[in-house]
Parts: C-alpha cells; structure tokens; sequence
C-alpha cells in the first residue's frame, strides 16, 4: 500500500471505531438512566413514555452502529475493492471521452450507493418507526417518494455536475473559484424556488385556517417586525407521527409551515411559544450565519479537491487507475468523511448555541413557560430521550440536552 492508502485507512478505521464508541457510550448511558424519569421531568412524563423513548433511542443507536459499519464497507468497497474502477469501466463502454461519460459514472455511483442503502431505509422506516408507532408511510408512498426524489435529483443534479465537470476540464487554473461560484448561486436559487416547486412535489400545504392561532401568529410576526408570504400547513401525518414546524424559502418566497401533526398537539400559546423560537433563528440570522461558514468551508474544500485531482498518488492510492474530473470528485466525497469526522463537536456546538440564542428570543417575545410545556410535550411525542451521555451529545446533536434547555428556560421564566 502506499503511504496515502495507509492514511486514508488508518483514518477510516479510527473514525468508525471513534463513532462505534460513543455510540455504545449512549446506549450504555440511556440504559442506565431508563428506570427513572428525571426530576425536572417527572411530573410531566410517566415513566412508561420515559421507558419508550430510551427503547426507541437504543433501537436508533444500534441501527447507526450499523450503519458506521456499512459506510466503511462501502468506502473499502469503492476504493480498495475496485468499485469505482468498475463503474467507471462501465460508464466507459457507454461513451466515449467527454462530459457524457463523466456524468455517466456519476449516475452509476449513485444508483449503486442508492441500492446499496436502500435495505438500511426500508428496515429503518417500516420497522424501527414502525415498531414505535411512528411511522404513517406505505409502501406505495415509499416507492412513490423513491422515484419522485431520484427525478428530482436528476433534474437539478445532472445540469449542475456538467456544469462543474466542464468548469474543471475548460476553465484553466482557477476552475475551483468559478465552481465554487456556480455551487453557491445553485443553492441559493434552489433555497427561493424550493418551497414553491419542489415541496409541493411531496406534500400538500393548504393554508392554516385556526382563527384563534392564525390572529396569535399575525400578532408574533408584528412584534417581531417579520413579513412571510404565507402560513402553511404541511400534511406531515401521511409519512410520519413527529411533529414540527420550520422556515422556508427567503425574500417572496419566505414562509412558515408547520407540520399537521404538531398543531394537533400544542395549545396556540405553545404554538406561538414555538414559533418566536424559529424567528429568532432569522431575527439574529442564524441561517445566514450557518450559510456563510458552509459556502466558506466549500471554497476550501474545492481549493483541496483542485490540488488532489493533480496528484498520481491520489488516485492510485485509493485503488483506482483511471484519472478523470468525475473520478477526482466522487474520490474526494468519499475520503473527506473520515479526515474530517472531529470537526463535527465544533459544529455541533455553534448549533447549540444557536439554539440557546433562539430560545432566549422566544422568551422575550413570547412566554418561557409555554415555551417549556411545548417542548416537553414535543420530547414527550417525539420518544426524544431525556438522558443522553454527554460526550456523545457533544459530538453529535444540534440542539441542547433537555434538562440544560429547560433548565435555561425556566430561569429566563422566572426572571
């Protein structure tokens, strides 16, 4: 093996075994606090519902362990194991040199890693959310959004990888500048026409027609000086028992949308609780922010991909003899997870904090105490465990753990 090979491989293997320990950290965590429900808790959460969500929690624990140990499978697999060398052959024996062939093997990949991950989908959907009560979805609808989103994929994804694929070949020693640029308007084009053409696709919003919360909102948006295009409400119910509620969309396009589901189970006041909490991610514009470092951290990334794609021991490194732009991007996606997996407790704290910031809006503009009950009622309905171990709660989730959330809230109640 070469010296980069080596690398590539020790990294691959220290990450999993990383991901593999924290996950068993959790699951020993949870179980450990399963038999009682914390004291800030207790009068709101049985200990049946309590029990629930730590077996649901452990169920989604070990069902990403094995899900680390497939991404590894398939890293070696694609490199070391001669995948990508074989679609690349045959995307080969259907085109000539040239961008048809370069997209060709990028669409064998990606059907190749679709139906590799597939199994993992349908056992995730149709047994753990099943067997939790969660899960709303039919086979039909599930083969239904398959292909919906395969198409979708198709159609925004082909335009914009021939784009970069020819920028790489035709545009000279700065290509990566100019993709970068591409890249970016991309999303920000497919962040307005999202909610307008592609939701829409998937689900059905009609508006909200609750008199009594619709005046409550109309009040929120006025004192928070906040302008939508419209309040919809997301048929969420047909897929999924979880509730939710999110933005969507900037300038005209902007809207808010909540989820069937969670109008079902919040009282207005909660409700409105929730929401000055979303608007407090665009008043102290957490969104741009969190855009900014991603665009950011992109141009950085397609800075090393330009210098990778020129280096022989990159591409025999990873088991691969043919050199291509296509060949260098599909390489590049699938090393970067592993050489930059540590990063991952830096963003998931910007997040937190972010949260923090959100919630601390919310209570100046709404009330701390509805805020609480909604959330634990969403804690409550959603099985979202209230003892998760810390160090794999630092690692990995963009929100705070419960008992720092609400514990934060109810001083800012009482102040």
């Amino acid at each position: 093996m070469t010296p980069f090979a080596l690398t590539f491989l020790a990294a691959l293997l220290a990450t999993g075994a990383l991901r593999l320990w924290l996950a068993r950290r959790h699951l020993a965590h949870v179980a450990a606090h399963r038999g009682a429900v914390p004291a800030p808790f207790a009068s709101d959460i049985s200990l049946d519902a309590h029990q629930h969500a730590a077996d649901y929690t452990i169920a989604k624990t070990r069902f990403a362990m094995a899900n680390v140990l497939l991404d590894a499978a398939l890293a070696l697999a694609l490199t070391f194991g001669g995948g990508l060398q074989l679609l690349y052959d045959g995307a080969s024996a259907l085109f000539g040199p040239g961008i048809p062939r370069e997209l060709a093997f990028l669409v064998l990949v990606m059907l190749a890693m679709t139906v590799v991950e597939l199994p993992f989908s349908i056992y995730r959907t149709f047994v753990i959310e099943q067997r939790f009560g969660f899960n709303k979805m039919t086979p039909r609808l599930f083969v239904i959004d398959l292909v919906k989103n395969l198409l979708v994929g198709a159609v925004f994804g082909l335009p914009l990888a021939a784009c970069i694929l020819w920028l790489m070949e035709r545009s000279g020693e700065r290509w990566w500048i100019y993709a970068w640029l591409v890249w970016v308007t991309f999303n920000v084009v497919l962040l307005a026409i999202y909610p307008l053409w592609i939701a829409p696709l998937f689900n059905k919003f009609s508006p909200l027609d609750d008199a009594e919360l619709r005046s409550r909102v109309q009040r929120l948006l006025e004192r928070c000086g906040f302008k939508v295009k419209g309040l919809m409400v997301m048929d969420g119910s047909r897929r999924s028992s979880h509730g939710n509620a999110y933005f969507t969309g900037f300038g005209k396009s902007k809207r808010i949308v909540f989820f069937d589901t969670l109008l079902t189970r919040l009282e207005p006041p909660e409700v409105e609780a929730v929401l000055a909490h979303e608007l407090g991610h665009f008043r102290l514009k957490h969104v741009a922010k969190r855009m900014a470092w991603i665009f950011g951290a992109s141009l950085a990334f397609m800075w090393l991909l330009d210098f990778l794609m020129h280096q022989p021991w990159f591409y025999e490194g990873l088991g691969v003899t043919s050199r291509s732009t296509a060949m260098a991007l599909v390489l590049f996606f699938v090393i970067v997870p592993s050489f930059s997996f540590l990063a991952q407790p830096l963003l998931s704290s910007y997040s937190r904090k972010h949260e923090f910031e959100a919630d601390q809006y919310a209570t100046e503009h709404a009330s701390a105490g509805d805020l609480v009950t909604a959330l634990v009622k969403l804690y409550k309905d959603n099985a979202a465990t209230l003892t998760p171990d810390p160090l794999h709660s630092a690692f990995y989730d963009s929100h705070p753990p419960a008992l720092q959330r609400i514990r934060r809230l109810q001083q800012a109640g009482a102040a």
